[in-house]
């Protein structure tokens, strides 16, 4: 799959801008990747810009070959001394980087990709970084989401998605029924994750270009969003709880249109 590249450069400096006027050690702050999987894939992202690295000799050692693959001399930190330096309760692994944000694709930069995910107003960080992982897991080359109401690129969403946001774009639009209409005029086809559907996901046959739009947990697709959809569907269950965390039901209904594409290929 390929990396996520440099083409547009507007939001990434604004945003770089303003997390140096925070400092590195705000676990708010953009600028913070951490965790052994997100800063291995940061360190391998030609396309990401490293500043500093802050690791603990034992984590240094780990990530030898990708820290020295970058020519990046470590900073070295007791534990202590690096949780003081994220803040927070993060789980950094003994390892952080502080780092340029990857700059934000435009909706039409899509026009080549087969699968992307549309989020509607999903919120948590440690959803939306599972759902980054499940993306690049299983082919999806992106993730639509609003610029409001939608969780930052932090090191909390970096860390959920392990390394995945060096490898799926996050695309943020204003509108989301604008962009869901955008999406339709470029080709592909929009399904709605909806639990009160009589359609079935895994009876779909997926053959061009496809946006598997997700709504936020308990509020489901907004009115508009459902409305500029071109189909919605539910996941075939066999319980009487027939709702999934949205993270858990977007693995499943990515793995379901990677088997399905893979059988009628």
């Amino acid at each position: 799959m390929a990396k996520q590249t440099h083409k547009r450069d507007r939001r990434a400096k604004t945003a770089g801008s303003r997390s140096r006027r925070r400092g590195p050690g705000d676990p708010a702050s953009p600028n913070m990747i951490y965790g052994l999987h997100a800063v291995e894939a940061a360190l391998r992202n030609p396309n990401r810009v490293i500043n500093r690295l802050f690791a603990t000799e034992n984590a240094a050692r780990r990530l030898s070959p990708a820290i020295e693959s970058r020519g990046i001399a470590p900073e070295l930190l007791e534990t202590r001394a690096l949780d003081d330096l994220i803040g927070g309760e993060a789980r950094h692994q003994g390892i952080a980087v502080e780092t340029e944000p990857l700059a934000q694709p435009d909706l039409v930069d899509l026009s080549d990709s087969g699968l992307v995910v549309v989020l509607d107003q999903v919120t948590d960080p440690q959803n939306v970084g599972a759902i980054l992982r499940s993306s690049a897991a299983f082919g999806a080359s992106a993730i639509v989401t609003t610029e409001r109401r939608s969780p930052p690129i932090t090191g909390v969403l970096a860390k959920a998605a392990s390394g995945a946001l060096e490898h799926v774009a996050v695309v943020k639009v204003p509108n989301l029924a604008s962009g869901l209409r955008e999406l339709g005029q470029m080709g592909f086809f929009r399904i709605g994750l909806e639990t009160s559907s009589d359609d079935i996901l895994e009876d779909q046959v997926f053959s061009g270009p496809t946006a598997l739009v997700f709504g936020a947990e308990g509020k489901g697709l907004r009115r508009l969003t459902r409305e500029n959809c071109d189909m919605l569907c539910r996941l075939r269950t066999a319980g009487k709880l027939a709702s999934l965390n949205v993270s858990n039901a977007a693995a499943i209904a990515l793995h379901t249109v990677l088997i399905n594409r893979a059988q009628n290929h």
